[in-house]
């Protein structure tokens, strides 16, 4: 049915727990796995009171991300490894995840999507909107929404 599935993730506790059935759902099918992890863009400056906020370094933000990146893809991998599942990772930057999530999934020739239905949670959920619903406004992919 399925061969190629590509399961994003953002390290919340739902969006792993996804990964987790996702895992196991490509090992029913005998289908292969691409995760994928969006690092965020670096923040621009914030002008407050005439003074500039930068929480850190265009570079020390770079490695936080990227070492974040590593932690979560590395759990998803032993995950797929702990089943015998065949599975690769992904890591692009960008503030817009649902295109990249998107973009990937064609790139890769996934037919599948599996996420969660949601991730951030409070005021950045908020703010951000749903990268789930986003990517089923905007895809012509099948999707699996993990609740």
């Amino acid at each position: 049915m399925y061969a190629h599935i590509l399961i994003p993730t953002d390290g919340s506790e739902l969006s792993m727990q996804a990964v987790q059935k996702g895992v196991l759902f490509a090992k029913h099918l005998n289908a292969r796995i691409t995760f994928l992890f969006v690092k965020p863009e670096f923040p621009l400056p914030i002008a407050g009171e005439g003074a500039m906020l930068v929480p850190e370094s265009r570079e020390e933000f770079s490695h936080g991300t990227q070492e974040q990146a590593l932690h979560i893809l590395d759990d998803a991998m032993e995950m797929a490894r702990k089943e015998q599942v065949p599975a690769q990772t992904r890591s692009e930057t960008s503030d817009q995840p649902y295109q990249v999530i998107i973009n990937t999934a064609k790139v890769e020739n996934c037919d599948l999507i599996f996420m969660a239905s949601h991730g951030r949670k409070g005021l950045a959920g908020i703010l951000l909107g749903s990268e789930t619903q986003k990517v089923l406004t905007h895809c012509n992919i099948p999707v699996l929404v993990y609740r």
